[in-house]
């Protein structure tokens, strides 16, 4: 896909904020589209690089608007917490570990096969860095792992809320939300597909690996009726700390990048500290500083050669489905 010549002028003279809306709405135009099992794959990774596109001008003409992402796009721990603070009786949140925009289709697909009622679907954004911890952090969480079998307490911004983080399989899911009968508020932490993404992550591996255990989970039954356990009398959230990039299908860096981009990431995305690339225009990494520090964030789709190999899925760059996540909100009508 490329940009036509009116898209690309109002990007360029459009403000921040509102040129961040549009990048947004394009991006959610080409990944909430259905999706059929037998061809995810294949349409997964066309609908990536139609993405790249948004990618290329931000990576390039349009790099600064990056410097304002923080300001122009609300973080998805903003919006859980302003979500929170609505009157429903009682809530609940699901968050899926590095959920990216590409997984949408099959919560909205699914919620309508499953009697659910889509309250709500937006996009919000990831944390800088987006990496787990630092969203955890944002939500007043020391880690995720506070989140296990409800050590958080009261000592975070979700209040009243029984909290749980496992890797646990669906079915087991739904069984740690009946075990607690009467519980009126949820945050349930699972770190799927996280973990699968970094399992997946070598060479070989990839996009459409990470695809079909994407269908595998988000098809299956059993998710559903995990779904419903947390729905059961709850308006419910669908959402993730941050999104994924597939660097498999990034392109290679040049020599001159490549030396930068390895010493200063090795095989990550970010680094920590205060590192300038200025001698790079446009840049091939940013400097940003927030509640988080200082960090050193690759932009774009640039991959390079590395020690042990560039993975071919990861995070904490600055690329589109990298740091946007979906928020969905369902509910269920009929059930208890």
């Amino acid at each position: 896909m490329t940009l036509d010549v009116e898209v690309l002028r109002y990007l360029t003279t459009a403000t921040p904020a509102d040129a961040w809306q549009t990048i947004i709405a394009k991006t959610l135009d080409i990944t909430a589209q259905p999706l059929t099992p037998e061809n995810a794959p294949r349409d997964v990774t066309r609908r990536d690089r139609d993405v790249g596109a948004l990618d290329l001008f931000l990576a390039a003409s349009g790099w600064d608007l990056w410097g304002a992402f923080g300001d122009s796009v609300e973080r998805t721990s903003q919006r859980l917490m302003r979500w929170w603070a609505e009157p429903y009786s009682a809530k609940a949140v699901l968050i899926l570990d590095g959920l990216s925009l590409r997984e949408l289709p099959w919560l909205l697909q699914g919620a309508s096969k499953h009697g659910f009622n889509v309250e709500s679907v937006a996009v919000s954004a990831s944390e800088l860095p987006g990496e787990t911890n630092e969203f955890a952090r944002a939500l007043g969480f020391a880690s995720r792992s506070q989140l296990q079998s409800n050590r958080a307490g009261l000592a975070h911004n979700l209040q009243s809320a029984t909290t749980e983080c496992v890797a646990l399989p669906w079915h087991d899911c739904a069984g740690l939300v009946d075990a607690v009968p009467g519980t009126k508020n949820w945050v349930f932490w699972h770190e799927w597909p996280d973990n699968k993404l970094h399992d997946g992550s070598g060479a070989g591996q990839g996009l459409e690996a990470l695809t079909r255990d994407v269908v595998d989970q988000l098809v299956s039954e059993d998710f559903w009726n995990f779904v419903a356990r947390l729905a059961a009398g709850r308006h419910v959230v669908i959402t993730s700390d941050h999104g994924y990039a597939a660097t498999g299908l990034f392109h290679d860096a040049n020599d001159e990048e490549t030396k930068f981009l390895r010493d200063a990431f090795r095989s990550g995305r970010s680094h920590v500290g205060e590192d300038s690339p200025s001698y790079f225009v446009p840049p091939v990494a940013m400097q940003i500083k927030n509640t988080h520090g200082a960090h050193l964030l690759a932009v774009g789709r640039r991959k390079w050669r590395s020690p042990g190999g560039y993975p071919t899925l990861a995070h904490g760059g600055l690329s589109l489905l990298e740091v946007l996540s979906p928020f969905v909100e369902l509910t269920k009508s009929g059930i208890a």
